[in-house]
């Protein structure tokens, strides 16, 4: 195999994939109707941008030995719709992915929360001990080109395992496809609801993710979620069980203390949602052979991964972070760090509403009190989100009252919301922007001035 298409190259996830694909030695091809960066430059400057945008069946051949198919296609998609008729192989991201790690050890970080997180504190250990590696990881670290590698020579393969849908014509959890022989599960919370209407169902992709580790193989798991613990504790599968909790820490001048046997260990990171994820990387990586006392040294310098909790500006008594966040309990649990690291500041916290479950009137309901800890909280929603999403616009007194806050500043029009921003002062603040989306085109350069 060694002629392959992506249809939707310009993915985060996919295009990483084809340049880790293009280093193996593979003959990449794709294409895509709309590519933005950083994409678009790397996949440039690796000779793989397409000459034009918009689908073209006739790149689809006999000659190929498959097709990578992305979220971003549908299922009428001209070149899958070919790829169909000539009977070339069609996979899935993850799918591939598997394809790729069936001679490795596979070790899979899970969980609603905190998988792209714990994903990178494994593989910053690990690269900091010169261990090499195969990995897929779903942020951009420091001191990594890309964010996929893919060799021959490598034992073990770390992938963050993702219950989204793996394709358009591929609709079960992408985590499922993985069998891994060391796994990881950081909590369950209910997200996607466009996917997994209930609770239940949601629950359920974790309840057969558990069975799909390898008979023998070991899950490590967050006993703090009760949800979690049931699951893990319920199944029959023959495997070895290892839970982790919150581990004590200080802080002490707005710097957090991870308390060890050796001493008070400085971290880079803050908040219990942090902390809990670094006892399961420490657990994670003792799997993988390296020693407790080795991980500390290690996780002393990891700052994070890009967008989770990311330190974007400094001023002298003021702070930008940026968070992926936009699930309640991502929300809940970034407000909580972020409140608690910085006592005596004025935390100010905005959250875009932006994916389908955030814009959801039904669900906005489960934000209750995830922003009351704020001296100051904003939402911002773009209607055009929502008519691109055939939905209605959600009014004003609704979101407040979802949030639980009657003094809560909402904004519906970007320009308003970026005047606002730029223009406070934030002396001795603290800005905690919280979204998926780029609050309707916000530039990050004038705001980290505003703040410095």
């Amino acid at each position: 195999m060694k002629r392959l298409h992506f249809v939707a190259i310009g993915g985060s996830a996919m295009h990483n994939l084809a340049l880790a694909l293009q280093a193996k030695g593979f003959e990449v091809s794709g294409s895509d109707d709309a590519i933005f960066e950083p994409s678009k430059s790397r996949l440039e400057k690796a000779g793989l941008l397409p000459v034009e945008l918009g689908w073209d069946e006739t790149r689809i051949t006999p000659e190929l030995d498959g097709v990578i198919l992305g979220m971003h296609a549908k299922k009428d998609n001209p070149e899958l719709l070919a790829a169909q008729v000539l009977g070339v192989k069609i996979y899935s991201y993850p799918e591939f992915l598997y394809e790729q790690s069936k001679a490795k050890t596979r070790v899979v970080i899970a969980g609603s929360h905190g998988k792209t997180s714990i994903t990178a504190m494994v593989l910053h250990v690990l690269n900091y001990h010169d261990i090499e590696v195969d990995f897929m990881v779903g942020a951009q670290l420091e001191g990594f080109d890309t964010m996929v590698h893919l060799t021959d020579s490598n034992d073990f393969m770390l992938i963050e395992g993702d219950e989204y849908l793996s394709s358009p014509i591929d609709l079960q959890p992408k985590f499922l496809w993985y069998k891994p022989h060391v796994t990881l599960i950081s909590g369950i919370a209910w997200d996607h609801i466009n996917v997994f209407p209930t609770l239940t169902d949601y629950e359920d992709q974790f309840r057969k993710y558990i069975e799909t580790i390898v008979p023998g193989g070991a899950v490590v798991y967050n006993k703090e979620d009760a949800v979690l613990t049931r699951l893990i504790l319920q199944s029959e599968n023959t495997i070895r069980r290892q839970s982790y909790q919150k581990p004590a820490a200080i802080i002490e001048q707005g710097v957090t203390y991870l308390q060890t046997e050796e001493g008070d260990l400085p971290l880079s990171v803050f908040g219990d949602h942090n902390l809990s994820n670094l006892a399961g990387a420490k657990w994670i990586c003792q799997l993988m052979g390296v020693d407790e006392m080795d991980f500390y040294e290690a996780i002393e310098s990891f700052k994070g991964a890009a967008k989770r909790l990311e330190r974007v500006a400094e001023g002298k008594s003021s702070y930008l972070f940026k968070d992926f966040a936009h699930a309640p309990s991502k929300v809940t649990a970034t407000v909580k760090a972020v409140t608690k690291q910085f006592e005596g500041f004025t935390n100010i916290g905005c959250l875009e509403l932006h994916t389908y479950s955030s814009l959801d009137p039904e669900f906005l309901s489960n934000y209750k009190d995830s922003l009351t800890a704020l001296d100051e909280a904003i939402v911002f929603y773009d209607p055009e989100a929502l008519k691109i999403k055939g939905r209605p616009a959600i009014a004003t007194e609704e979101i407040k009252a979802a949030f639980g806050l009657t003094e809560l500043q909402v904004f519906t029009n970007p320009t308003s919301l970026h005047r606002y921003l730029l223009e406070k002062n934030y002396d001795r603040s603290v800005l905690l922007m919280m979204s998926s989306g780029n609050y309707g085109g916000l530039d990050w350069a004038l705001l980290s001035s505003a703040i410095a």
